[in-house]
């Protein structure tokens, strides 16, 4: 018997034999099959950028499509001139925070909005805390743009603007990572760009997005952390033949370490990040925990451990844990800094003077658990009527869009040169032809995941499930369809990954890839027709009644 650590001389290279197949192989020949080709061990742990010219190509590309996505993004984003939807909430919540690191009180939204709004302009903001149902997070984001510009729409859509573009480059540097291709990655970019829910969101004050871009920011530093610590554990693996087996049972791929990982730091700031702006970031973070945990197993056991799950507890498990959840604990509790140093903000002292078996932790983390906790009651048991709420079920398929903004300009007033009354409309409203095509796409992700073990369907739709599924939990709670923005990505990539299936791998023969490129073709210029169309009721376009109502194509939508 030789022991596994006794050195061995290797035959040379010219008398090596390749394995014979097993049996079952063999018999299966005769009915045709063919053996996928051998790919070396290294290649399997990090799989190399196929493109000659990846290295400029793979930023002038996603600059390229950030770009369109800014200009459409910016454009006029100053109008309408008033505050649209819940912009009354996290709009004045922002400049609060700004001046006194805390929500303050203002007026009746009747009083408050016509003061910011006019000219000269009235702030009626005091001193005195009040109740929210968001942490601070996001309504910081929104604060840096009033800071910069004022508290006027654009200075309070200036950031939401902004994230929107970078989320599109962002999503473009994801796709190429996650598919090997600066093209597939450029098309997930150009298809968030030209969604209509991403884009009304882009556009508006509200926290959602904000929630999105963090979230989408931790995916892509978790996908680099997977390639780098694959290349580490690579690394340490001795060498071997690249036309031979893998070498099952290697102890050293269940001792060796993957070194610092500090872009699974950064995943967990980001994290922390989007809980700070909305509490559906939370699952996220839930999500992603358990999806770098299982990419760790995946990669012990290709590098040939034994025991990968018991591998991963011992080298993996503990600074997976520390690089994300306190990560995230901590600049969670960090975007909260303007309450704790404050002396009015709501429920700010409920704790001091209090006694009781958690009285040894410091009455400022008590107060900020109550006001929490209270915060949680509160968004839970939110059922109050909303004419534009809707079920979780309908979401994918758009069964009922938000409504931000409506006006009814009458003849020869702000553009309106028809006979009868005008529409000026703002409907968060997500682009159909993607949102129907992505309802495929994820069904195929799932038979991917499921049934070819492919991680990249398995990692699309761990990003989809933390944004949707936690949502029918509370189906009785008043919810709405704009809540879905943070699918956005994911739901770009699902597409994205369906159209190359439609193209063929490379090796496929020109009629096949002829075929599949003009079907996928196809979609795209459905897609992007599909938002042009819709354009003016994402923007506030002055059009006549008439087109408006074409463009409802299901009465949900009204």
């Amino acid at each position: 018997m030789i022991d596994e650590n006794t050195p061995t001389v290797a035959a040379p290279h010219h008398e090596r034999r390749a394995p014979s197949p097993p049996p079952w192989e063999q018999r299966l020949r005769r009915f045709g099959y063919t053996p996928r080709p051998h790919t070396p061990l290294r290649d399997r742990l990090t799989a190399p950028f196929p493109q000659p010219f990846a290295r400029w190509s793979g930023w002038a590309g996603p600059l390229l499509v950030a770009t369109l996505a800014g200009v459409l993004r910016f454009w006029r984003l100053g109008d309408p001139h008033t505050l649209v939807f819940d912009e009354t909430y996290y709009a004045k919540d922002a400049w609060s925070l700004l001046h006194l690191g805390y929500e303050g009180t203002w007026p009746d939204r009747k009083i408050a909005d016509p003061q910011i709004l006019a000219d000269p302009q009235v702030i009626p903001l005091s001193d005195p805390g009040v109740f929210v149902a968001h942490p601070p997070g996001g309504k910081w984001v929104i604060a840096l743009g009033e800071w910069m510009f004022g508290l006027d729409p654009f200075g309070w859509r200036f950031m939401t603007a902004l994230l929107g573009t970078l989320s599109v480059l962002m999503l473009c540097r994801i796709g190429r990572r996650l598919f090997r291709s600066t093209l597939l990655g450029c098309l997930a970019g150009t298809l968030m760009a030209l969604d209509g829910l991403h884009y009304v969101m882009s556009r508006t004050a509200l926290l959602d997005l904000v929630v999105m871009f963090f979230a989408l920011a931790a995916f892509g530093c978790l996908l680099i952390d997977r390639d780098r610590a694959r290349a580490r554990l690579a690394s340490s693996l001795p060498p071997t033949d690249p036309t031979g087996p893998i070498r099952p049972h290697s102890p050293i791929a269940t001792r060796a370490g993957t070194g610092p990982r500090p872009w699974r730091l950064a995943a967990g700031v980001c994290l922390g990040l989007a809980s700070s702006a909305k509490w559906n970031g939370l699952y996220f973070l839930a999500f992603f925990v358990a999806l770098t945990l299982l990419w760790d197993v995946g990669a012990r056991r290709m590098a040939g451990a034994r025991h990968p799950y018991r591998a991963v507890v011992r080298k993996d498990l503990g600074w997976s844990l520390l690089s994300l959840v306190p990560v995230a604990t901590v600049t969670y509790l960090a975007t909260w800094t303007g309450w704790f140093r404050s002396s009015d903000g709501y429920d700010r002292h409920w704790a001091d003077g209090r006694g009781g078996p958690w009285a040894w932790i410091p009455a400022p983390l008590r107060s900020l658990w109550h006001y929490e906790h209270d915060v949680y009651q509160f968004n839970v048991n939110l059922d109050a009527y909303h004419k534009y709420k809707s079920n979780p079920w309908s979401w994918l398929v758009l069964g009922r869009p938000v409504l931000f903004h409506y006006e009814s300009p009458k003849p020869g007033t702000t553009g309106c040169h028809t006979p009868t009354n005008c529409s000026q409309t703002i409907l968060a409203l997500g682009t159909p032809a993607l949102w129907w095509t992505a309802c495929a796409a994820l069904a195929y992700l799932l038979y991917r995941w499921a049934l070819r073990r492919d991680w990249r369907a398995g990692a699309i739709l761990c990003g989809a499930g933390a944004g949707y599924l936690p949502w029918f939990l509370y189906q009785d709670r008043t919810i709405f369809s704009f809540y879905a923005v943070v699918l956005v990505p994911y739901v770009c990539l699902a597409v994205t990954m369906l159209l190359a299936a439609l193209l063929g791998p490379p090796d496929a023969p020109d009629t096949r890839r002829v075929r599949g490129a003009v079907a996928a073709g196809v979609i795209v210029l459905l897609i992007a027709w599909n938002f042009i169309y819709f354009f003016p009721i994402y923007t506030a376009q002055t059009i006549p009644y008439a087109d408006w109502q074409a463009r409802m194509w299901l009465d949900s939508w009204i």
